[in-house]
């Protein structure tokens, strides 16, 4: 996490995270029509970009990751701005006694965070447990890559992104049936002059056992 915590004060001065965040934000909404009544998670919330482009859309966000130096930055905001509906959780829900809320959101949302967890089927696991049955788990990520992605990233050792079908086949296994699965974005990234573009999915799924 060590990557992270270094990364966090200038995190927000991509102006391309957060127009990914607005564009995943809208495709989330314009999709799932939520309401103040409902209540959200998202998992890997770095400074929260997705989740403010949420917030006038759900009743109360949980805003979940392992990364002290993203949650500070994140409360700077949240006392700036005086948002009321943000609860900051540093925490790994991968953590074996993590206590998990079960039934307890409507949605929950993760952008370019799946690809950082070795075990998917335990976090699949998880969500499944802390959704409402009829809740939506939105996931947005790399379509499968060559790995070149993370080339400045020391010590990566997670997915090279992954491939929707045998994705979805795992969130079958996990009581979870795609609803939605569109490429709405690419990343670009520079690697010797050249310009790679990298597709980014959106995957949402209905919890339905």
């Amino acid at each position: 996490m060590k990557h992270f915590d270094q990364q966090a004060k200038e995190w927000d001065n991509d102006p391309k995270k957060t127009e990914r965040a607005i564009i995943i934000a809208k495709e989330m909404t314009d999709f799932i029509q939520p309401n103040n009544t409902m209540n959200a998670f998202e998992f890997g919330c770095g400074t929260g970009l997705l989740s403010y482009q949420l917030k006038d859309s759900f009743k109360t966000i949980t805003l979940a990751d392992t990364s002290e130096g993203m949650i500070k930055v994140l409360q700077e905001k949240i006392a700036n701005e005086n948002i009321k509906n943000f609860k900051l959780l540093l925490a790994d829900l991968l953590e074996d006694g993590f206590a998990v809320n079960e039934n307890e959101y409507d949605v929950i949302y993760t952008l370019m965070t799946l690809h950082h967890i070795l075990n998917i089927d335990k976090i699949l696991a998880i969500f499944n447990a802390m959704l409402k049955t009829g809740g939506y788990l939105c996931i947005a990520d790399l379509v499968q890559e060559d790995g070149s992605f993370h080339t400045n990233v020391p010590g990566f050792d997670g997915h090279n992104g992954f491939d929707t079908e045998k994705l979805s086949a795992v969130l079958s296994n996990h009581g979870f049936k795609v609803a939605y699965n569109e490429i709405p974005l690419e990343i670009e990234k520079e690697f010797d002059k050249k310009i790679r573009r990298y597709p980014l999915f959106l995957m949402i799924c209905e919890k339905i056992n």
